[in-house]
């Protein structure tokens, strides 16, 4: 299916340059990367109206102690999650543009997610959310060991207990049961018992091999169609195979496939459902010459209506 003038929207690009959430530099050099990569000329040949709205600073946030001494840059994470949830708020107030967060770690969602949640119960409309990752990221600062606040937002968004007066107040949740998460495969266990009680719907490798990608996401697409619902997509460089995808700092292997990622994107173009994407965890740092930077702009440009047979050729050498 190739974009029509009816489905062409106004993609406003906005960079999340935190790396604050995770243990290793690199990820703040995400949007510049994003941005070299072609990521505006990409959406502007598929006939949408592109505005980069530059990157987003963190704010100053006021956090109490924490007694988990793990807990990494608690204080950044809660400022970049406050600066962030008002510029999803405001930058998702068009019905006809699509917000595009580049990140920068994962923690970006924390602020994302609230800010839109916010934005849909506003407009009285349901916020759905199809979570791309590795990693369930549904930690809280009480259970989290590694205290890398990436590993965060997923609980933090969702509203569970344990971050009032450390994080910044949320002024609205996403439902868990209109969440579904796809290529999950590395969970931790104080992780797993929270999330088998959560509502949320988990899509794990292991069921994706048994029944493939297309029938496990056209069945939460026609919830979100039957709610007539808002959907962000939040992608994760580690939901993808490492070799196709070596920019990020935390490898899983088993990931999706080159064509398994794009058919989500393909299909998710099709129902006109997404209002709103991040693009999280890239570290150039770690790519090689631009290689994942470039293939998430070309899943970006799936997403926004590029078909299967408008696919360029390149040669490295």
């Amino acid at each position: 299916m190739s974009a029509t003038s009816s489905s062409h929207k106004h993609c406003r690009l906005i960079g999340a340059p935190i790396q604050d959430g995770t243990g290793r530099r690199g990820c703040e050099m995400g949007p510049s990367a994003f941005r070299a990569a072609g990521i505006a000329e990409a959406l502007l040949g598929l006939g949408h109206r592109v505005t980069d709205l530059g990157n987003v600073a963190p704010l100053t946030v006021e956090t109490a102690v924490h007694p988990n001494p793990a807990l990494k840059h608690l204080p950044q994470v809660a400022g970049w999650t406050a600066a962030l949830a008002q510029a999803a708020y405001d930058a998702s107030a068009d019905p006809d543009g699509l917000p595009v967060f580049m990140g920068g770690d994962h923690s970006m969602a924390a602020g994302t997610l609230t800010g839109l949640a916010r934005r849909a119960a506003e407009s009285g409309r349901k916020l759905f959310v199809l979570w791309l990752d590795a990693h369930s990221d549904f930690h809280t600062l009480d259970t989290t060991e590694s205290g890398n606040l990436h590993g965060v937002p997923m609980a933090y968004a969702i509203g569970k207990p344990g971050f009032e007066g450390y994080f910044p107040t949320p002024l609205a949740t996403v439902n868990p049961r209109n969440i579904c998460m796809m290529g999950i495969r590395s969970v931790d266990p104080a992780e797993r018992v929270m999330l088998e009680d959560s509502g949320i719907t988990v899509h794990d490798m292991r069921k994706i091999d048994e029944y493939g990608i297309a029938p496990l996401l056209r069945a939460f697409l026609q919830r979100v169609h039957k709610a007539n619902g808002l959907l962000h997509v939040s992608l994760d460089v580690d939901f993808l195979e490492p070799g196709i995808a070596p920019g990020v700092g935390t490898t899983v292997p088993g990931g999706a496939t080159f064509r398994e990622a794009h058919l989500i994107m393909e299909m998710l173009y099709e129902t006109g459902l997404v209002s709103s994407v991040d693009l999280a965890e890239l570290n150039p740092f770690l790519d090689e010459r631009g290689r994942t930077a470039t293939l998430l702009v070309d899943l970006l440009a799936s997403l926004m209506g590029r078909r299967v047979l408008d696919y360029p050729t390149r040669s490295f050498a």
